[in-house]
């Protein structure tokens, strides 16, 4: 009996260790209450603010070997009181896989990874995760990977279909009626990276087929061929002891969703920052973006973390502004480590529009940020506070006269992050 015991005792130590060793398995709970007083675009007077609770909650799982990984992460989004008591379904389908691929070493610093996965590179200005929306931002793409040393290189491929049918896809054709926020049909995209000792840069190509087609009565009706928009540009870093610098330039061209032409379309930024001390960073920069024109459509950044740039009361480019007078955006920020466990951010923005609007007003307004964040043990909160100071320009890009526009425009979150680690095995 005791030599059994021992086996058995041997078999699930054994077992145990192989496991841990090779399956990682971590979750996430993230509530966050808001108070949106004009949260992406001006209130109007006779409006009661909006509040609520959005949570997202998602179970991470990772498998490890010497040949391939694999990476299955389930999401579900709720705002707090959506569903009714007794609901046997949830009342959004929010219930999604968030990301599920697997990657494949193939030797000589090449791999592949397939499946719906995040595509986040450089500051993620193009292309980034989104992670401050609670659905986060994904791709069904394959990469074609290369990494030596300090240069690495990715190729991505995608080909996305409807799915008119539960498991399966349709028999004939390949017309794609999915629409908006530029979804593509089609995208091929190179990153190239390589670093030094204090300077990094990068290129990037891409290119995004949209379906042709026009919207009839509500309902997009397909059209053979595609438009194709090409976005190409580097991210470019320098950093030295207490300084560093970073800067962007891309172009836009090709066509977007409707046949709209993009000739030379384009964005630009520099950021510096300095750590005066251990305790307080400080940091200054610019962005244009550019608008339409006679000739052109404006630039938009497509598929990057958009709510760090431009203000976190997004009202640029967060499913808005996306062929208007582009911006020209000037800040500064500071960071101030209050304890070895807490941070307050303070950032100051100034907008202006890169074109005249009509009436000839350029002045769009000035956001103040504010983000606090401290760290608990097994758990960060984080809260913010944003405020906008409109000018003239603002009531006219955003279509409501100034007489009916109410008197305070803010914005107020509060945010618990959870993220426990039930098996966290490494190979």
């Amino acid at each position: 009996m005791r030599s059994k015991l021992l086996l058995l005792g041997i078999l699930f130590t054994t077992f145990n260790q192989y496991v841990n060793a090779q399956f990682t398995l971590d979750g996430e709970f993230r509530p966050r209450i808001e108070f949106r007083n004009g949260f992406g675009t001006l209130i109007a007077e006779n409006s009661d603010p909006g509040l609520g609770i959005a949570t997202r909650a998602r179970l991470n799982a990772g498998y490890k070997t010497d040949a391939y990984k694999f990476y299955l992460s389930l999401q579900d989004v709720f705002v707090w009181g959506e569903n009714r008591q007794i609901l046997p379904n949830d009342f959004n389908n929010s219930f999604a896989i968030f990301q599920a691929w697997a990657e494949i070493r193939l030797g000589g610093g090449f791999s592949t990874k397939l499946g719906r996965q995040v595509l986040s590179y450089d500051d993620q200005r193009i292309l980034g995760g989104l992670d401050w929306a609670q659905q986060g931002r994904n791709h069904d793409a394959g990469l074609l990977k290369y990494k030596k040393g300090t240069f690495s290189a990715d190729l991505a491929l995608a080909f996305n279909q409807d799915n008119p049918t539960p498991g399966g896809f349709q028999s004939e054709g390949t017309a794609f009626t999915t629409t908006g926020f530029f979804t593509y049909k089609t995208m091929q995209m190179l990153h190239v990276h390589k670093s030094w000792t204090d300077f990094s840069g990068s290129f990037l190509f891409m290119n995004n087929g949209f379906q042709k087609g026009t919207t009839v009565a509500g309902v997009f009706q397909p059209e053979e061929g595609n438009n194709n928009l090409q976005t190409f540009g580097t991210h470019l870093k320098y950093k030295k002891n207490k300084f560093s610098i970073a800067a962007n330039a891309y172009l836009q061209t090709g066509e977007r969703q409707g046949d709209i032409e993009v000739s030379g379309a384009y964005l630009v930024g520099l950021d510096v920052n300095y750590k005066a001390s251990p305790k307080i960073g400080v940091g200054a920069g610019l962005e244009i973006i550019s608008g339409r024109t006679d000739d052109t459509a404006a630039f938009f950044p497509l598929y990057g973390t958009n709510h760090k740039f431009n203000g976190l009361m997004d009202y640029f480019y967060v499913g808005n502004h996306a062929n208007s007078i582009g911006l020209f955006d000037i800040h500064a920020s500071a960071n101030f480590k209050l304890d070895d466990k807490a941070n307050l951010m303070v950032k100051v923005l100034n907008f202006r529009g890169e074109q005249e609007l009509a009436s000839g007003e350029k002045s769009l307004g000035t956001e103040v940020d504010l983000v606090y964040k401290r760290k608990f043990k097994g758990f960060t909160v984080v809260a913010g506070y944003s405020h906008m100071f409109e000018s003239d320009g603002m009531y006219e890009l955003k279509g409501i006269a100034e007489a009916d526009v109410a008197g305070t425009q803010n914005w107020a979150w509060a945010m618990l992050v959870l993220k426990p680690k039930f098996l966290n095995g490494t190979k």
